[in-house]
């Protein structure tokens, strides 16, 4: 799968604590060893903010990335396949 990052979004606060705790919580999975990113072996996750690539779906999601590859922006990046993707619209979710 291959997503976009979206960049400027680490002040939008959520009610989980984080959004590594948000994921974890609605995606009912537990946060991978390394970051998904293929051919990255970041150890440092976070809940990054994301958007499918090639997608006429515009939501923002949230997955498990590294530091360096939250960092990075205007760029492509290919994810494992098993990777999911959490909605950050809090009202669908932690706001309910």
């Amino acid at each position: 799968m291959t997503i976009t990052n979206v960049n400027g979004t680490s002040d939008t606060a959520c009610k989980c604590g984080s959004w590594l705790n948000h994921w974890k919580k609605f995606s009912g999975r537990t946060p991978p060893e390394y970051c998904p990113v293929v051919k990255c072996l970041g150890k440092d996750l976070v809940g990054a903010h994301v958007q499918k690539a090639d997608s006429i779906d515009r939501n923002w999601y949230i997955a498990p990335l590294c530091s360096k590859c939250n960092a990075q922006s205007g760029g492509r990046l290919e994810v494992a396949d098993w990777v999911t993707l959490v909605s950050a619209n809090k009202s669908d979710t932690c706001a309910k």
